[in-house]
């Protein structure tokens, strides 16, 4: 089985070239790139990374500040937009795509079929969002097909809850933010009786760090009844969310990330994935997913194929790279997984977390290397990275309604310095450099069995105690097949070292290795070929380059 290696990216963001956008401009002035930016050469050069799958995050139509009214697209109103551009997580059509991204708004979904074809001509495979717990404030779908009813249409709005109703409501109250609303005063916008906020705010008065931007779905949860759900008849929603992902199956997608997948009841999932499964068995589902008590839930009773590996994982390996944490932590992270750690998905960027060159991370993107070797090789499960982070992207930018945070920005039309440089031909020494190395390591791990489907063995309890090797500062394990044995070490120090490594007995014997034989090996990064004992009784030496780390390669 190929290991997955997914390349996230926002297309309005991929193939924009305004050289110097405005805070907060608009579409006008800061431009906006377009699904056509993909063409086959550039899917041929995120291939050529180690490529096999893409996400293309915000495709799906959302609520923006920009008037698409002439094509037949009702306008958002801005008090409850995010952003110029609007927040990719505020759903306003499922049955469309976003027209920012199109080179002719009403072929929209044209380009984004033609998009399917040629990533998938240059094979790669396609993934979107499917974002099911909550939708904009006015979404309308203006491209349902035929015989669909709207999300809402039928509700009864004078109850809080109804297992048929779409949406919460409240009631006799109308929607009052805590912001300051005063620039719409001439024009307010009107929601009664008000829904319930997309983060479960039941309350008329979200304020500014809620989801305030969206509406909470119903899937037949009764949070003002003890959360008691109520699932006979069938909730409305779940009818309409599987008519939602057959449609975009039909479309060709080979697989949905699920968007905050756990704040929609189990049940759902265990009702329609296997639905779905039934119909396009080769469908990849990834659950967005931050509470480590539910990981073996969602795997085996929501029937998730994998799921983030944020609370635990990625939290563990930030630390480190911020010298906040030792790696032999790392350890106890595969540990808690408790034999799923090959369902988890494993990431150091995506669009909610900073990006690793931000002084408020790790302030180099250099020190994300050791990270991404132990986070690409440690198990069977995807690997992702975000656009940008192979040339270093540092999201310094203050881009409008995130303000510069070191995150690139979801919510705002604009460019990212590195990825523009890149597709100008321009990329800096160090961009290039790091590129290299990420296409290096990801091709290791598109091309080595090992990686995809051999066996694990973490060295770190065997060197606790050795003088050459700082269980602190690296970390160090085996993946090995029927043909080759993998020893990967990380280095996380700011200096080379010279290591040397125990391999204990109970590791030949696990593995079944051959112990003590001199063999030949090559450290796959580099190339560079050598010779060394494998034994319980002598260590394995080798410099380790700094914040990063070797995968020597041994024939069996």
């Amino acid at each position: 089985m190929e290991k997955i290696i997914i390349y996230q990216v926002l297309p309005r963001l991929f193939g924009n070239t305004k050289e110097k956008p405005k805070c907060n401009g608009t579409l006008a002035q800061n431009g906006c790139g377009k699904l056509n930016d993909f063409t086959t050469d550039r899917l041929k050069e995120i291939k050529d990374l180690g490529i096999t799958h893409i996400w293309y995050t915000g495709v799906i139509e959302h609520a923006t500040q920009t008037d698409y009214s002439q094509y037949g697209i009702a306008k958002d109103h801005p008090e409850v937009v995010k952003g110029m551009a609007g927040s990719p997580y505020a759903i306003k059509d499922y049955y469309d795509i976003d027209p920012d991204l199109a080179v002719n708004v009403p072929d929209r979904m044209k380009e984004f079929q033609e998009l399917v074809s040629r990533t998938h001509k240059t094979g790669m495979k396609v993934i979107i969002d499917f974002v099911p717990n909550h939708v904009a404030r006015q979404y309308h779908s203006d491209a349902k097909p035929k015989n669909v009813k709207d999300l809402g249409e039928d509700d009864n709005t004078n109850v809080f809850f109804s297992n048929q109703n779409n949406f919460y409501y409240l009631p006799g109250e109308s929607f009052s933010p805590q912001f300051d609303t005063s620039a719409f005063i001439n024009n307010p916008y009107i929601e009664s009786p008000c829904k319930a906020t997309g983060n479960d705010c039941f309350s008329s008065h979200p304020n500014m760090y809620d989801w305030y931007e969206t509406v909470k779905l119903n899937y037949g949860v009764n949070y003002w009844d003890n959360r008691k759900q109520v699932v006979s008849p069938i909730p409305n929603t779940w009818i309409k969310m599987r008519d939602i992902l057959i449609f975009w199956c039909k479309k060709k997608v080979d697989g949905f990330r699920c968007d905050m997948a756990e704040m929609v009841p189990i049940s759902f999932w265990s009702w329609v994935i296997p639905q779905i499964k039934e119909k396009y068995p080769n469908i990849v589902f990834i659950a967005e997913t931050y509470d480590p008590n539910q990981y073996h839930t969602y795997l085996h009773e929501g029937k998730f194929d994998y799921l983030y590996d944020k609370v635990g994982f990625y939290d563990t390996l930030r630390s480190i790279m911020r010298n906040e944490n030792a790696c032999h932590n790392i350890t106890s992270c595969w540990q808690r997984l408790n034999g799923i750690e090959g369902n988890m998905l494993n990431f150091l960027e995506n669009h909610d977390e900073q990006r690793i060159a931000h002084p408020n991370f790790a302030g180099n993107a250099d020190k994300g290397k050791a990270a991404m070797i132990v986070a690409a090789t440690i198990n069977k499960g995807p690997i992702m990275i975000y656009n940008g982070q192979e040339f270093g992207e540092k999201a310094m930018d203050h881009e409008g309604f995130s303000g510069e945070d070191g995150r690139t920005s979801i919510f705002d039309y604009w460019t990212i310095p590195t990825v523009y440089r890149w597709l100008k031909g321009k990329s800096k020494k160090e961009e290039k450099n790091l590129r290299d190395f990420y296409k290096r390591l990801l091709c290791i791990c598109r091309e080595e069995t090992a990686l995809s489907n051999g066996q694990f063995f973490d060295l770190e309890y065997a060197n606790f105690n050795n003088p050459n090797f700082n269980t602190n500062k690296q970390f160090a394990f085996l993946r090995k097949d029927s043909d080759s044995l993998l020893l990967i070490v990380t280095n996380f120090e700011d200096s080379d070292v010279n290591i040397g490594i125990n391999i204990p007995s109970h590791a030949f014997e696990y593995l079944e290795l051959p112990n003590g034989e001199i063999k030949e090996y090559t450290e796959l990064l580099s190339g560079k070929k050598n010779k060394g004992i494998l034994s319980s009784a002598n260590q394995f030496e080798i410099c380790v380059p700094k914040n990063e780390g070797v995968i020597v390669k041994f024939k069996l």
